[in-house]
């Protein structure tokens, strides 16, 4: 019998997110999710292609932590300058990402907390790529805190990322690139499968009831729960640590003992 940590539980249930993608690459953003698109690779869909996270592709995951750079397996130079035409505007990729907020339809900030656009009271990264992500390619969220400061009531404080908020469809507008797949949080799996593409969730984590996840939401969720968050196997399990020799996912989510099954 082997226990389950909760960030082991949200790895496993982040790289569903990545099944029967086809030949795609598949972008980490952050530990946990970063082992989630690994751990898809080497299991269930093996024709996804990563980077070393520099300008490589590589044919195995890259582990986390201090390596040996003669350790990986380049399959191609992929350098940032060439990533746009080869993967973003094409299509061809499917980021999994940690926003600073989400809403009710998928929109997403990391720009700024609070204030005006002028005056904002916290200034964060700005909106990077995320105007562009989100409406070229397939994008997934992971939040290691799932609370109403992050799941926001009305809007996000500043759009960064398109989402389905039918308040902001334009009329003729061609919005059949968007698409938002998953949410795994240290609560539940989430999909926009609700009306309008509104977020509703799908799974709850061990111990974890739809009642704490809607009071730790800001707006109102659609419960289409059919089940328990499914646990990592034995074999996964050991994937996840091979790939993360430091434990550097223990430092990314805070555990819940409630949450903690075996397998």
């Amino acid at each position: 019998m082997t226990d389950i940590s909760l960030a082991e539980l949200c790895i496993f249930a982040c790289s569903e997110a990545f099944r029967n993608n086809g030949e795609i690459i598949a972008t980490g953003v952050g530990p946990v999710p970063r082992l989630a698109a690994s751990l898809a690779k080497l299991t269930h869909t093996p024709e996804l292609m990563m980077t070393d996270g520099e300008a490589y592709l590589v044919e195995q995951p890259v582990p986390l932590g201090p390596r040996g750079y003669d350790d990986r397996k380049p399959a191609g130079y992929l350098p940032f300058s060439r990533f746009f035409d080869a993967a973003v505007w094409t299509g061809r990729r499917h980021a999994m990402v940690t926003p600073t907020q989400i809403d009710q339809f998928g929109q997403i900030n990391l720009s700024q907390l609070g204030g005006t656009h002028r005056q904002p009271k916290t200034q964060m990264l700005g909106v990077r790529g995320f105007p562009g992500n989100t409406i070229y390619h397939p994008n997934s969220f992971f939040f290691p805190s799932h609370t109403a400061r992050v799941f926001v009531a009305g809007e996000v404080d500043m759009v960064s990322g398109v989402g389905y908020n039918p308040a902001k469809r334009v009329p003729g507008g061609n919005y059949s690139a968007v698409d938002l797949r998953t949410i795994v949080t240290n609560l539940c799996v989430m999909d926009f499968g609700g009306p309008d593409h509104a977020v509703r969730v799908v799974s709850l984590h061990p111990g974890v009831t739809f009642a704490e996840v809607q009071e730790s939401t800001g707006f109102g969720l659609i419960d289409a729960v059919s089940g328990e968050t499914p646990l990592p196997d034995a074999a996964a399990l050991e994937i996840i640590a091979r790939l993360d020799p430091h434990n550097i996912r223990a430092s990314v989510i805070k555990d819940n003992p409630s949450a903690r099954r075996t397998a």
